[in-house]
């Protein structure tokens, strides 16, 4: 609810392996506390659709989005938006986004360990590359202190942060809504 208070357009639901995973019972009972116009992101890594329309189903979810290695057609199966997340190592990364329909790109940091929450940056040229000719939501590392430079170089659609808001590994509302107010405060700029 820290989130929603602060004024964030969505919240996302991480039901992929992770020390953020959330059990589809809790992911329930917090999209049912939700304001009404407030999205709830279903985060996946390479599951079954079967098992994403259940959650979504289940859960009330607006949105999937996919951190896997799903491909253009199964993200294409689905009747809700669908964010497919690209870990960005070099320009090359970019180059499967033109055979996707989907509803935003999320690029977030590349790391041979990770499918993402590393709380790195990458190289934000890319992203604002990208965002020329797609709907780009910018991740990785993202922080109250440089989230404005951020935006300004890239014009996502939206950014997305984890790790960048909380104190020792879990969310701190202060910094939740510190870093809301850096957002909203760019975007009254332009």
């Amino acid at each position: 609810m820290v989130a929603a208070e602060a004024g964030a357009d969505a919240i996302g639901l991480v039901f992929a392996p992770s020390r953020r995973r959330v059990a589809p019972e809790r992911a329930a009972e917090i999209t049912a506390a939700l304001p009404p116009f407030m999205s709830k992101v279903g985060v996946f890594v390479d599951e079954e659709r079967h098992r994403i329309e259940e959650l979504v189903s289940v859960c009330g979810l607006d949105t999937v989005q996919l951190h896997g290695s799903e491909t253009a057609e199964f993200s294409a199966a689905f009747r809700i938006p669908v964010i497919k997340a690209i870990r960005v190592k070099d320009a090359s990364s970019l180059d499967p986004m033109p055979g996707y329909r989907v509803a935003a790109f999320l690029l977030d940091s590349y790391d041979a360990a990770a499918l993402g929450g590393t709380g790195k940056t990458f190289d934000w040229a890319l992203a604002a590359r990208a965002a020329q000719t797609h709907r780009i939501i910018l991740s990785g590392g993202l922080t109250l202190e440089h989230v404005t430079g951020a935006l300004t170089r890239v014009h996502p659609y939206g950014v997305d942060v984890s790790s960048g808001v909380e104190t020792d590994g879990q969310k701190d509302p202060e910094k939740i809504q510190r870093f809301i107010d850096e957002v909203r405060g760019w975007e009254r700029s332009q």
